[in-house]
């Protein structure tokens, strides 16, 4: 993990978000204040996680950092912002719902919402900066059983299997049974479908 030294700099929040590729479902961003008395093992980028290992890891963050949140943009807001946008938003309020003001913001990708807080964007910060990994661990486990859910009510689609992503399964459930209201509408092969 990278250090980044701020001066004056004594909470600081990481920020990430999962969930700008798929078809369907919220795009879900978390912000972690992680406390330095109570360290965690093994934070990284989500994506280089076992399944079991990030719920693991998910309970842990919830239990010992200072505080932490989740902020969301549904698909109706993707639809009318455009996905870019609706992340900034799902990102601004995963800070706003922290119960602790952090003096300073550490913001995966290369791009810094708007936010009251000096704030720094850090490209491949899920892997360099402990708060940033504990941000996309979260945010994945949080929109990965939303997707477990989603497929108790469309158990047809597969949600389970492919989260929603635009995999080759997910595309022939699409054909098959067409759109369902957690749909982006506004993406192509969903908007395609919809035009037929």
């Amino acid at each position: 993990m990278v250090e980044f030294i701020y001066p004056q700099a004594n909470l600081i929040a990481g920020v990430d978000e999962v969930g700008r590729g798929p078809l369907v479902g919220a795009v879900v961003a978390a912000a972690v204040i992680l406390d330095p008395n109570n360290p965690i093992e093994g934070l990284t980028d989500s994506k280089k996680l076992s399944e079991k290992r990030r719920i693991a890891l998910a309970e842990e963050i919830k239990q010992k950092a200072l505080s932490w949140s989740l902020g969301r943009a549904e698909p109706e807001e993707i639809d009318q912002l455009n996905i870019l946008y609706a992340t900034m938003l799902a990102m601004e309020r995963a800070v706003m719902g922290l119960h602790i003001q952090p003096d300073f913001i550490l913001v995966d990708g290369n791009r810094i919402p708007k936010l009251a807080i000096p704030a720094q964007a850090v490209v491949k910060g899920d892997s360099l900066v402990a708060e940033i990994s504990a941000a996309s661990i979260i945010a994945k486990v949080a929109r990965d059983q939303e997707m477990v859910e989603l497929d108790k009510i469309y158990p047809e689609y597969g949600f389970a299997k492919h989260k929603g992503y635009p995999t080759k399964l997910h595309f022939e459930k699409l054909a098959e049974f067409g759109v369902t209201p957690y749909h982006r509408k506004s993406f192509a092969p969903v908007a395609k479908l919809l035009n037929q």
